[in-house]
């Protein structure tokens, strides 16, 4: 079974890092949250405390198929602050492995340079920040193995990319229906 590790740190925006985990449980995909400091709690940007699954150091990245970072501000900034993190993001990266990030998270990918001739989007303010990229105002992209999401208003589109690669469209279909998405 294919495992997503979405990274929580204080200040993540609550819903793109939470519709991620619930939409992919749905789509029988396994999903842990990762807090990044040595505590399971986590509280988000809107005052809401989410406890995680693990602590950073209790994961095995060797059985993670993907990273996502939402974003959120104060969250953005402490998941780049997080120089371990970092390192997982660029290893995953370097081999192939999916990243994904949504709101004002994509920036830490540019930052990285791992937008560097990918389309990619984030939230408008920081557009500026996608080093590389052909910017575009769509919901979500996907280069490769790199997944960006404009923000907190396309949540589910985000959450439905990042399960559209580790199952087939008919479960993702099924799902977005289940939820009466469009």
């Amino acid at each position: 079974m294919s495992e997503i590790a979405v990274m929580l740190a204080e200040g993540f925006e609550e819903i793109e890092g939470l519709t991620v985990v619930d939409i992919c449980r749905r789509c029988g995909i396994g999903v842990t949250t990762v807090s990044i400091t040595n505590d399971k709690n986590v509280m988000g940007s809107h005052g809401i405390p989410v406890i995680a699954d693990k602590v950073f150091g209790e994961v095995d990245f060797g059985k993670i198929d993907m990273i996502v970072l939402p974003g959120g501000k104060k969250g953005t900034d402490n998941l780049e602050a997080c120089e371990p993190l970092l390192e997982k993001v660029d290893e995953f990266y370097k081999t192939d492995k999916y990243v994904a990030a949504i709101c004002a998270a994509p920036r830490i990918l540019g930052h990285r340079g791992i937008l560097n001739g990918r389309v990619a989007c984030s939230y408008p303010t920081f557009e500026s920040h996608l080093e590389g990229a052909v910017v575009t105002q769509n919901p979500v992209e996907k280069s490769d193995n790199v997944i960006t999401g404009r923000g907190m208003g396309v949540s589910i589109d985000f959450a439905l990319k990042v399960a559209e690669q580790f199952v087939d469209k008919e479960t993702v279909d099924d799902v977005a229906l289940g939820i009466i998405y469009k």
